[in-house]
């Protein structure tokens, strides 16, 4: 593992990040690459968050961006939450960067206050995002069925950090 990461909010010239991303290698446990029309308004609601955050992971020496991360509501299991999803371009893969940005995600989500919970769900399928949970202090809660993108099912797993200190609005899922 090598190297800190800083979070810098999503912004209107981070496009190309989502063309990155949006390869068969990195789509493969999502469903697979989607349409310029869908990372275009993809685009849009990142960088126009009300509620929750985008973020570019850039290396802490230096500028140079090595992925994604965020955090948005989801209502999940009769409750509201906040969930998050990540991706690491594949050069910056395999360097523990994934898991240094989830846990600094995890502190975002914490400041932004609202909820108790913070979720991931990665595929079952998908042993390095699991890792990244794991590593990043998450507790695994089990497998369920999941729907990302919007009429696509897949098996993943349930993990979830406790921000203590969240003051949650409403009812709260675990």
């Amino acid at each position: 593992m090598d190297g800190d990461v800083r979070l810098v909010p999503w912004g209107e010239d981070d496009f190309w990040l989502l063309r990155r991303t949006n390869s068969p290698e990195m789509t493969e446990h999502l469903g697979g690459p989607e349409s310029e029309e869908l990372l275009a308004g993809r685009h849009r609601r990142y960088a126009g968050l009300s509620v929750g955050r985008m973020y570019r992971v850039v290396l802490a020496e230096g500028e140079e961006t090595v992925g994604s991360i965020g955090f948005w509501e989801r209502e999940w299991r009769g409750g509201t939450v906040w969930e998050t999803g990540w991706a690491v371009l594949p050069e910056f893969q395999g360097r523990g960067l994934a898991a240094r940005a989830a846990r600094a995600v995890v502190g975002e989500a914490r400041a932004a206050g609202r909820h108790r919970w913070l979720h991931a769900f990665p595929a079952t399928t998908h042993p390095a995002s699991n890792k990244v949970c794991e590593r990043a202090g998450f507790t695994l809660l089990g497998p369920v069925d999941f729907e990302y993108p919007k009429g696509h099912w897949i098996r993943c797993n349930d993990w979830r950090s406790e921000l203590s200190g969240a003051a949650g609005s409403g009812r709260e899922a675990g």
